[in-house]
């Protein structure tokens, strides 16, 4: 006999479609059983508790709720803050609008020429902003954008392309934008493209020592250089920052290669001799060795020590090997490259063979964030200074805003040559639309509740509304510190997938994409907490009582 539940209406509430009956072959007779996919999430079953403990049996059990206890979407309660989320919502569809008018298909849009960039970092591959936006415009509840990008990635993104391809690139944007997308909507497309594309990339990792070349040829070769434009070295952040999208393509295939080769990185990296406990930032993926003693929590090292804590998160904190090596590299950082200038300001210093260069990396200001959320796990009684140092930091990145006249940040921040986080050269006064700043405000604001974060979050947003929207969409500038505004000519694909989403994010409830439930990736694509009793013996257990509040049985 059916189940009552599979005869439920659906209900305004969730991300859950109906659920479908199907029969079940158990050892001594028939038994029906409730069947859920993801979907929409305007919709949600409502089975009846007979069923209930079955209905983990058909679902991958990281599923996670992304829109809140209340099913609000994030929906502050106070009017400025849903003022200010509505502007960012308004932004994301004007940029996409713009996109979609200028460059469709192509991977991302130069609003002053009004036609598309197609880079080769992607080896061939289009679409990047397409992929980049699909979970950005989902959880805006931007429907019809979506649907747009969906169908899109369905009908249109070829992955038989032969280019050469940064492994990088391609797995933080298109697999970890998949993936995203897959988990948050159900929809098996993504899945099946992440699935793919994640294959493409193995080539990359047949060195001698399985370090991966830093640049993958689509069609099933690697090379260590690309038409001699590329240094043969690997690149720290960019054999660093594979392990969450590695790890949940294991988790969806059930095959263990993708995780045994992000494992084999990390443990022949944390065997290493490392100067004073540092990380320099090229490595020959051919001896195994270090190749110089550049050290940077900006360009070319950053996102290796961000996945090592949200490896950590991910693992629903069982993964001890990932926290002891980013606890221990923090430490490092702190006694040798933490400095504080004479104004009072905390920057991360880059060490050049023992020699500290005075500057700092706007993309280095995600650090604030990373160790904001890192401080909860840390060494006993080390809470509160970690908390400490991250404002100090995002503090610091604040400046470097505040002191231009744009109100914008520069590529590149000094505390050298009477510089006190500004920019005094040319040549590092750009502005690319980049996320880091803002990152940081939206985990110190979840983190400490301190207006601050939403008020400086506002600025960045007035002043990017301000000097690089232009008729046709969104560019970056040349020189913060100018009086005429000089374009770069480009809408980057992070711009969507990150910087508004951050912006979004720090204007929502801290239930939407709850971070007890989901890491970000460092393009900002949210991958779920792998629960540790992931098992169908531990049906019982978090996913149950996860689901029953979903659906108000609890």
């Amino acid at each position: 006999m059916a189940s009552n539940c599979c005869n439920r209406k659906l209900q305004p509430a969730g991300v859950f479609n109906r659920p479908n009956c199907v029969h079940h072959i158990g050892s001594s007779a028939h038994e029906t059983r409730c069947q859920v996919k993801l979907a929409s999430p305007r919709s949600v079953p409502t089975p009846t508790h007979h069923c209930f403990n079955r209905v983990l049996l058909s679902l991958n059990c990281v599923v996670k709720f992304p829109y809140g206890a209340n099913n609000n979407n994030g929906k502050p309660t106070d009017p400025r803050s849903q003022e200010r989320r509505e502007k960012v919502k308004e932004m994301m569809k004007f940029a996409w609008d713009s996109y979609k008018r200028y460059a469709w298909g192509e991977n991302e849009l130069q609003p002053l020429s009004r036609n598309g960039n197609d880079a080769r970092t992607f080896g061939g591959l289009r679409g990047a902003s397409i992929v980049d936006s699909l979970d950005t415009l989902f959880i805006m509840g931007l429907d019809d954008e979506y649907q747009e990008a969906k169908e899109w990635v369905e009908n249109s993104l070829n992955l038989n392309v032969g280019g050469e391809a940064s492994l990088f690139e391609v797995n933080i944007r298109y697999v970890g934008g998949l993936l995203s997308a897959y988990y948050l909507t159900g929809e098996e497309v993504f899945k099946r493209k992440a699935v793919e594309l994640g294959m493409k990339l193995l080539p990359a990792f047949n060195t001698s020592t399985g370090i991966p070349h830093g640049v993958v040829n689509l069609a099933g070769d690697s090379r260590r250089t690309s038409a001699g434009d590329l240094p043969r070295s690997s690149v720290l952040a960019e054999i660093g920052t594979l392990h969450l999208e590695f790890v949940h393509l294991s988790e969806l295939t059930q095959d263990s290669i993708y995780t045994e080769k992000v494992m084999n990185i990390r443990k022949h990296l944390n065997h290493l001799d490392k100067p004073h406990g540092l990380y320099p930032n090229a490595l020959n993926p051919v001896s195994g060795n270090w190749e110089q003693h550049l050290v940077s929590i900006g360009a070319l090292g950053d996102s290796f020590y961000e996945y090592l804590i949200k490896s950590y998160l991910m693992s629903d904190r069982t993964d001890e090997e990932a926290r002891a090596m980013y606890y221990d590299a923090l430490e490092a950082i702190e006694k040798h490259l933490v400095q504080r200038s004479p104004g009072g300001l905390t920057y991360i210093a880059e060490w050049r063979g023992g020699v500290l260069d005075h500057r700092m990396d706007h993309l280095a200001c995600f650090s604030g964030g990373m160790i904001g959320i890192g401080a909860e796990h840390g060494r006993p009684g080390s809470r509160q200074h970690q908390l400490d140092l991250a404002a100090n930091i995002t503090h610091t990145c604040h400046e470097s805003y505040r002191r231009t006249p744009t109100m914008l940040g520069p590529e590149v921040f000094r505390f050298d040559e009477g510089a006190e986080a500004t920019a005094p050269r040319v040549n590092e006064r750009q502005y690319h639309l980049r996320p880091e700043v803002v990152e940081s405000y939206m985990y110190m604001w979840r983190l400490t509740h301190d207006p601050k974060y939403r008020d400086w979050g506002w600025e960045v947003l007035e002043a990017v509304e301000r000097h690089c929207r232009l008729a046709t969409g969104f560019s970056g500038v040349i020189d913060v510190y100018g009086h005429m505004m000089i374009h770069d000519n480009l809408q980057q694909s992070f711009f969507l997938a990150e910087t508004l989403k951050y912006l979004y994010l720090l204007f929502s409830e801290d239930d939407l994409l709850s971070l007890e439930d989901w890491v970000f990736n460092t393009e900002a694509h949210p991958l779920p907490v792998i629960p540790r009793n992931c098992t169908q013996e531990a049906e019982d257990k978090l996913p149950v009582s996860l689901l029953a509040r979903l659906i108000g049985l609890l």
